[in-house]
């Protein structure tokens, strides 16, 4: 499978979760599917989407929907997991194009459901850890959140935090950011 260098899809993930323990016979699982298309040479975002996953072994929370605004009966209209991984492999080609996130989370997430529901994973083997590059990038001590890296690169907060097509596009806003950066130097 040829590798295509155009562009970068940008991925995050919300996915249930609760205060506290994890409940009795649920799991954490991805409930959206956040997607922006990064183009490499031109650093411009193309394309901002939102993919809605029924969950089959949990339910969201009254946490999780005061975190991402998500609620049961919303994602209860989303589409099957290995259906969310074959648009992504179909329309996205994210086999073949590198992908990156905001941390190991999205990429870890993504790895658990495919392994537990024996569904192919959907992307290549070259992953960007965005939260990773901005650190080294900068020197920072630490790795900082989604919102600081905005701050830090003097970027607005676009849309609504943790809502994954909104983190898509910041985060590819950062990734976009921090590319011009390096060649300008």
């Amino acid at each position: 499978m040829a590798k295509k260098l155009d562009q970068i899809i940008v991925v995050d993930i919300e996915a249930t979760c609760w205060e506290g323990a994890l409940p009795t016979g649920q799991e954490s699982e991805i409930i959206e599917i956040g997607v922006c298309t990064l183009d490499i040479a031109s650093g411009e975002r193309l394309e901002k989407d939102s993919i809605l996953v029924k969950p089959e072994r949990s339910k969201v929370s009254q946490f999780c929907t005061q975190l991402t605004t998500l609620t049961q009966e919303q994602v209860e209209q989303g589409i099957a997991f290995p259906e969310a991984c074959s648009i992504l492999k179909n329309k996205y080609l994210s086999q073949q194009r590198v992908w990156a996130s905001y941390g190991e989370y999205d990429r870890r997430q993504f790895e658990r459901q495919c392994q537990s529901r024996h569904i192919s994973y959907p992307f290549g083997d070259r992953h960007i850890n965005v939260k990773s590059l901005l650190a080294i990038i900068y020197a920072l001590p630490r790795e900082v959140g989604m919102v600081n890296a905005l701050e830090l690169l003097n970027l607005p907060l676009e849309g609504t935090h943790h809502r994954g097509g909104d983190d898509a596009w910041n985060i590819a806003g950062i990734l976009s950011k921090l590319l011009l950066q390096t060649r300008a130097r």
